[in-house]
């Protein structure tokens, strides 16, 4: 497949303007609630990385639904999450999961509620489960399985296979690298400039959880105007690329360093 080259580069005044800013007026449910529904007893640290990113990328609430050790390990780190069921806003789905060894029937429900939803990792097979709007956020590798393609044949033209999974699936597709495509119904974007040292363990269950936020505090928004999670996906994958070029200094870094960037990567762009 011959590479597209119609992509737009998303900058940090588009990014500016689609995050959502708390008024006076707002509580934690009006600024949006995030439901987490990721991790498992083998890849535990994946909802600790979610949830972390979530919470300091802005957002009312985060619920965590999942396992009991991932449960725990995520009170222990964001003793603010809460546990237990209820509504919310958006939901982010399947970071640190095994498709051959998950429990699909909550998972299916969740996409059933009726609000955006973020699939990553071992969920985005389920898309055709959504009745809102998704963003998948694979890698190449996933993104060729979920195609059933030749992951080579993915790396050698990723913004093509962006914009094919797209349309195949419905979906705006988030396809992660070291340039970002985000493609979605009539609208393609790209984000580049995040540190090579952003290779590592953990960086996409973070940035699910900055774009899980995004999408929570501008749920209504997203549900009627088909283009904004593209935005709000190429908008985290700049945050997400800022804030690991913060925690890197041009050396390693760990996600827990990039979390804590976050905070100041967001005030930073809102002062746009």
């Amino acid at each position: 497949m011959s590479e597209v080259t119609d992509f737009t580069a998303w900058t940090s005044a588009d990014a500016a303007s689609v995050i959502a800013v708390p008024r006076p007026e707002d509580d934690k449910y009006s600024r949006g609630v995030l439901g987490i529904r990721t991790g498992s007893d083998r890849y535990p640290g994946a909802a600790v990385l979610g949830v972390e990113a979530a919470l300091r990328t802005g957002v009312g609430m985060v619920r965590y639904v999942g396992p009991a050790r991932p449960s725990d390990l995520v009170l222990q780190r964001r003793p603010e999450a809460v546990t237990a069921p209820g509504r919310v806003q958006a939901w982010l789905i399947g970071s640190g999961m095994d498709a051959d060894h998950r429990e699909d029937a909550p998972l299916i429900a969740a996409l059933d509620e009726g609000v955006p939803s973020v699939l990553d990792g071992g969920a985005l097979d389920l898309v055709r489960h959504a009745t809102s709007p998704v963003v998948l956020t694979p890698h190449f590798r996933e993104l060729a399985r979920l195609l059933d393609t030749d992951p080579g044949e993915v790396a050698l033209a990723p913004a093509s296979w962006a914009r094919r999974a797209s349309d195949e699936l419905g979906a705006t597709v988030l396809l992660k690298g070291t340039t970002t495509y985000v493609a979605g119904p009539g609208i393609a974007l790209s984000v580049t400039g995040a540190p090579a040292w952003l290779a590592t363990a953990g960086a996409g269950d973070a940035l699910g959880g900055v774009l899980g936020a995004l999408l929570a505090t501008r749920s209504t928004d997203a549900a009627a105007d088909e283009q904004l999670p593209a935005r709000l996906a190429a908008t985290a994958a700049l945050i997400h690329g800022h804030a690991a070029a913060r925690a890197s200094a041009g050396g390693p870094l760990t996600i827990l360093d990039l979390c804590a960037q976050l905070p100041s990567v967001v005030a930073d762009l809102v002062r746009q």
